[in-house]
């Protein structure tokens, strides 16, 4: 399967879609693609692009959504997501408790996907505010045939979404695009390992699967498992994949100890009473300004391949020595 943009493979989803469901209405904050120009030209009694005003983006598509129809606003992640939170916890998150509403932020520009437009348009922080907005719905794909099945969940299930894409073109997962990732479980094991599990969302899946080549040369056996429901996975089948493991080491592009999944599966396990020893993989906090690949940028950050498979390692032989 050739690989494509996340963000292409949903929009020409919506696009097919709108020819058949006339309750699905797109709006832009001044940000394209090829296929977004098919959406404009074919439904333009259904599209509007604001411009530059993703405060406005965001009271338009909760407007629209009041009025019964299906929204998709799309912008770049960082402006979708930080410019305008007070109106997607006032619009979106406390309006949806009281109004039923089905609105999609599709965020573009996750972590380093922007990698040489610098830390203005890099994406570190979003894992961690948008779980804070309780009624919101958080998806993190690895590739594109993951991001184009959560058309069925964004268009069958009310309420506010936010889907976080990679800008850049990443190699397929998931092969069988009649077989995608299961949207009920919320995340796929994607090896399985006796020491260590590796759960990471997004570009991390791809690092997740290389550390895991590396961590077998060296006779370290570790499980690998794609997180993309960030908020609603299935927390009873989470626990029987973990069963039988001596930790886990969550792996994320964002910053690590500020509230993502590290926070998320920290909160998870004293819930389920039965913690284990748990390494959290993120970027180091701070702002960074170097230019370089991404691989590099994520090596000084503490989250490259070399880096991780290095701590991973070191925590592997600590936990079984316990």
């Amino acid at each position: 399967m050739k690989p494509m943009a996340m963000r292409d493979a949903l929009l020409t989803r919506i696009w097919q879609s709108m020819a058949t469901d006339p309750k699905i209405f797109f709006t832009s904050a001044d940000f394209g693609s090829p296929v977004l120009d098919r959406i404009r030209a074919d439904f333009p009694q259904r599209f509007i692009n604001v411009g530059i005003a993703e405060q406005n983006l965001i009271n338009i598509s909760a407007g629209l959504a009041l009025e019964g129809f299906t929204v998709f606003a799309y912008a770049i992640a960082p402006f979708i997501t930080m410019r305008c939170y007070e109106q997607l916890r006032v619009s979106l998150a406390l309006l949806s408790t009281v109004r039923r509403m089905n609105i999609n932020l599709i965020g573009v520009g996750a972590g380093y996907s922007y990698v040489v437009s610098g830390p203005t348009h890099q994406c570190y922080e979003d894992l961690t505010l948008m779980r804070a907005l309780p009624t919101f719905e958080v998806f993190s794909t690895a590739d594109h045939v993951t991001a184009a099945a959560l058309l069925e969940r964004c268009t069958e299930r009310a309420g506010p979404k936010y889907l976080r894409f990679d800008a850049q073109v990443l190699p397929v997962i998931y092969t069988d695009a009649d077989q995608p990732p299961p949207l009920s479980t919320g995340f796929q094991r994607h090896r399985t390992g006796g020491d260590v599990t590796l759960i990471a969302t997004g570009y991390m899946l791809h690092t997740a699967l290389k550390v895991a080549d590396r961590l077998a040369a060296d006779g370290i056996a570790a499980g690998v498992i794609d997180l993309f429901d960030i908020t609603g996975f299935d927390r009873d089948a989470m626990a029987e994949t973990l069963a039988g493991q001596s930790g886990i080491v969550t792996m994320e592009e964002g910053f690590r100890g500020r509230g993502g999944i590290d926070a998320l599966f920290f909160e998870y396990q004293s819930r389920r009473g039965t913690p284990l020893p748990h390494l959290a993989i993120g970027v180091e906090g701070g702002y960074r300004f170097e230019l370089g690949t991404r691989s590099e940028l994520h090596e000084q950050v503490g989250i490259g391949e070399v880096g991780v498979t290095a701590a991973v390692a070191d925590f592997a032989r600590r936990v079984s020595a316990c």
